[in-house]
């Protein structure tokens, strides 16, 4: 099965054979981002630069994550072009974050007057 996990992984809860619970993972996924775009739609308009940088700090997490995933030579060809592929988006994102955060800290600085 193409999305079973390695020998490396744990086993599952109910002591199965390793292979990866696909509506366990589909139902985390679905819980994951309720969850989320419940919190980001009751925070306040100034809490979003805060929550950005948040976000960043998570994408590193994944970065570190897939960087691990993609070296590791017990992993199969498409484990490691999953992690590859998770370091490219992580990465963007963090990128892409620290601009949107910059402008957004733009915005509220006190713009000088130019005197003439």
């Amino acid at each position: 099965m193409l999305l079973a996990f390695s020998e490396h992984s744990a086993p599952s809860a109910g002591g199965g054979h390793g292979e990866l619970d696909v509506m366990g993972a589909v139902f985390v996924f679905m819980l994951a981002t309720f969850i989320g775009l419940m919190v980001i739609q009751r925070v306040s308009r100034l809490l979003h630069t805060p929550l950005m940088s948040l976000t960043n700090a998570i994408s590193a997490i994944a970065v570190v994550g897939a960087i691990i995933v993609s070296a590791g030579k017990e992993y199969p060809g498409y484990i490691t072009a999953l992690g590859l592929v998770a370091i490219f988006c992580s990465t963007t994102n963090i990128v892409s974050g620290f601009l949107i955060t910059d402008r957004m800290l733009k915005m509220f600085k006190k713009q000088e007057k130019v005197a003439k």
